[in-house]
């Protein structure tokens, strides 16, 4: 596929674009700076600014879908706007983890172990969730990292959910960046979770 990948240059953004390049996806990796990107056979390193609908929409058109592993000042509105100008029909996000509901059915955001300071930038996943679920013409899919996000070894095994925090047995909820970027291209490549949240854990 002709994947276009937003914030390409970050932690998730640069295993993402890796994993689809080793794939053999041709990747158009856009990033404010281009030159932090993976420089592979496949990927094409292409400078961008997402909060741009109109702009983004030339950058991403031509493209079979959109992975964004952006920061969450960019709103939803933004990114479907600029697909929707591209016409490009699908797009899978980073998404957060702050929405997710624990065993007792509580919202990670609103227990009393969630970091005061991480409430903030967490607010914005969760009404970027609220707003994505609206949409009906463009193939959403959300992917929320389990609690803990990592630099790790890339092990290919992990165990999928849907909108519970995925644990160990010890309890912790945790995943490398390798092997959530595993589980967003199979996303890609199987479609399991068609305008639907999902996530992830060990």
């Amino acid at each position: 596929m002709k994947v276009a990948v937003l914030g390409a240059s970050g932690h998730a953004g640069s295993e993402i674009t890796e994993e689809l390049a080793s794939r053999g996806h041709e990747v158009r990796a856009i990033a404010r700076n281009p030159d932090r990107i993976p420089s592979l056979p496949g990927i094409q390193a292409v400078a961008g600014d997402a909060s741009d609908p109109a702009a983004l929409a030339e950058l991403i058109r031509g493209s079979d879908a959109v992975i964004s592993a952006l920061h969450f000042d960019v709103a939803a509105e933004t990114l479907l706007s600029a697909l929707r100008q591209a016409g490009v029909g699908r797009l899978l996000v980073t998404g957060g983890a702050a929405s997710l509901v624990t065993k007792d059915g509580q919202r990670l955001f609103d227990t009393p172990e969630f970091p005061e300071e991480w409430k903030v930038f967490a607010k914005g996943g969760i009404v970027f969730l609220d707003a994505i679920r609206g949409e009906q013409a463009i193939d959403w899919t959300f992917f929320s990292p389990p609690a803990q996000i990592f630099e790790g070894p890339r092990l290919g095994r992990f165990r999928l959910g849907g909108d519970e925090l995925v644990t160990d047995e010890a309890g912790e909820s945790r995943i490398s960046f390798a092997d959530y970027a595993i589980a967003m291209v199979d996303e890609l490549e199987q479609t399991k979770h068609s305008r639907a949240r999902f996530t992830v854990g060990y």
